[in-house]
Formats: C-alpha cells, structure tokens, sequence
C-alpha cells in the first residue's frame, strides 16, 4: 500500500526552499502592466509587484533579472506578492552592516540639513550625519552658538561630496549613524606625526569668537587664543582676524586631535624693541588703560604696558584706584623697575609727584 506524500513533505524532499514573509529572492520578469509588474520565480510559481513597491519602471522590461522581497507568500490566487523597494532596502542594510563592520570608507551628498546636522543617504537608506561628527574643516565655528549661523553653515555642505565612515547601522531601530571625523582620523594622525612644536603652518581662518579664533590647517583643527592674536592688547578677535581668512601661523602646542597656534610669535615682539627707551627712574607719560582694585595697568607706547600698584599711587593706604585715575586719562609716573624677560614694568605716581 502506498503512503500518501503531503505537500509540506514534498516540499522538503526537493531542492524548492518554501518561501516565507521577508525572504529576497531572484525572479525574471514576464509582464510589465500599469499598475503592476509579474515575475517568474521558477520553481516558486510567479509573483506579482504592485506600482508602490517597483523600483525603477522605467527601466523594466519583459526578460529582465530582478531581486525582489516577499511580502505575502501565497495570495488567494496563488501567486507571491513581492516588493522590489523592500528588497533593495535590504540589500541596502546588508550593505551598510557590511561597511560598518570593515570600516570602510563611503563619500556621500548630504541632502539636506537641520540645526543638530546633515541629512543623508547610504546604500538607499536614509540616514544622519550629527554635527558632532563633522571633520574639523567642516565644523560650523560660530560666536555664541548661533543656531541660525549654524544652519547657514550646515546648508552650505549639501550636495557636496564627503567621506565619512557607518558608526551605527541597525535595520531593527531604521538607524543610520555616519562620521565624517572618523573617515579622517587615520589620515589627520599622519599628518599629526608630522607635526611639532615650532613648526609655521598655512591655515584658513573657519570662526572667530570671544576668545580667539578656529584655524583649518590641512584639515586639522587649530585654535589661535586671543591672548596669541597680536602682541598688543585684543579687546575684539574680529577686529584683528575675519573668517576665510588665509593666514601663517606658528605651532606652540599640539594636544590630542587639536593645534594651539599663534599669530603674534610670526613677529618679531615689539616690546622688547620699545622697552629700550625706557630706564629706571625716568619719568615718563602714560595713557590709563585698565583700572583694578590691586592697581592701574598704564600704556607707555604701542607695545608697552606697564602697572602701577595701589602701594604706588599714594601716602594713603585707603586709596581707591577708581576716584583716582580715569580711563585714557594721562598722567606722568616715574619708573621704578623694568624685568625685560618677564615683560614687566612698574611704576610709580607718588614718587613721580615728589621729585617734582
């Protein structure tokens, strides 16, 4: 007596794998209608793609090889019921798990932006590239966070062509993370090693702000701090120094993935020109600069500030540094010491007053 074969039994005995919910097969296609496309998948049956779920009509035709998706397995009449935009999303996502894994690297056309970075896409899959994750060339310096300026930067790296590396590809939460900073790192550590203290450096000036200004040396980032911007006293950076701004600066520090640069050591110190016309004890005029409660700093020439103690200033030990001295007010003060290697002189205007 012979034994009745179920279908579910034939289908395991064969080389035929039964199709379920998610699978990406091969197929060819045998008809291009309107709304739909029909697909032989051989030993499968045939499959049917609904306009919403073609990739590309245009360029369909009867013959041609396609990958699709399947979305039901087995429809009231038989057929598959497939996506081809499904299963080219999964390409795509085996693909970005691919280059995530062998850290490879991907150049990409932001399409759009928002405050918090660029907007992207990978493989067909949309995706984010966070500003945090911008290479240092890119990074959008501004002075007190401007979250309008910021934009206007981020929207100026649109449709251009950029490197960056997948940091976080999973199909389960649709989350596509990229960095453009980690496509660079190998690269800027090169460069880096090739870098030292004392080294004068072509930069272009990418933000300047309260205390100093950004520097994109080759596409490594470098800060000039106020304090570097000139030898004389900087009251306002913008004043001295404009974004896109190419300028020569020297290397005074280097510190993990950033340079400490300055503007003012490309010179030579005028100070220490100026200084020489000064002795101890002469009497010599001084425009008020700054006014503390510890003294008054006084300008003696272009290059040269000098101070003047509170102990100076008076007999009288209450003496209020404020009620006596006026901003840009000028008055005469002996010199009392000059330390040429520490920049420092101090003066005198009680002493001046006496030997007059």
């Amino acid at each position: 007596m012979s034994k009745t074969i179920t279908m579910d039994e034939l289908l395991a005995s064969s080389n035929i794998k039964q199709l379920k919910q998610g699978d990406v097969i091969e197929g060819t296609v045998t008809e291009v209608k309107k709304n739909e496309v029909w697909v032989d998948l051989g030993p499968n049956g045939v499959g049917v793609v609904l306009r919403r779920e073609i990739s590309g009509i245009q360029s369909l035709e009867t013959g041609k090889k396609v990958t699709v998706s399947v979305l039901d397995p087995e429809l009231e009449n038989g057929s598959v019921l497939l996506s081809m935009r499904r299963a080219a999303k999964d390409r795509g996502w085996d693909e970005l798990i691919r280059l995530q894994e062998a850290q490879e690297i991907v150049e990409i056309q932001p399409y759009d932006a928002n405050r918090g970075g660029l907007l992207i896409e990978v493989e067909g899959i949309r995706g984010f590239l966070p500003v945090s994750q911008l290479a240092a060339g890119h990074y959008p310096r501004v002075s007190g966070a401007d979250k309008d300026e910021i934009l206007q930067k981020l929207n100026a790296l649109t449709k251009k062509t950029l490197k960056v590396r997948v940091l976080d590809a999973s199909k389960k939460d649709n989350k596509l993370i990229v960095s453009e900073k980690e496509a660079v790192r190998d690269e800027m550590q090169d460069r880096f090693e090739k870098l030292k203290v004392g080294d004068e450096v072509r930069g272009v000036i990418t933000g300047v702000i309260d205390f100093g200004a950004f520097v994109n040396v080759d596409g490594i980032e470098g800060l000039i701090h106020i304090s570097e911007i000139s030898w004389e006293r900087v009251e306002n950076p913008k004043n001295y120094v404009k974004v896109g701004q190419e300028i020569e600066a020297k290397i005074i520090g280097i510190d993990k993935d950033r340079l400490s640069l300055s503007l003012k050591q490309m010179k030579e110190d005028p100070w220490l020109h100026e200084v020489k016309s000064f002795k101890k004890g002469d009497t010599v005029e001084g425009k008020i600069t700054r006014i503390t409660p510890f003294g008054a700093f006084v300008q003696l020439s272009p290059a040269v500030e000098a101070l003047v103690h509170v102990s100076e200033m008076s007999d009288d030990e209450s003496i209020d540094p404020e009620k006596l001295f006026q901003l840009n007010e000028k008055k005469e003060f002996k010199v009392l010491d000059i330390d040429a290697e520490g920049r420092k002189i101090a003066l005198s205007l009680k002493d001046s007053k006496k030997s007059k």
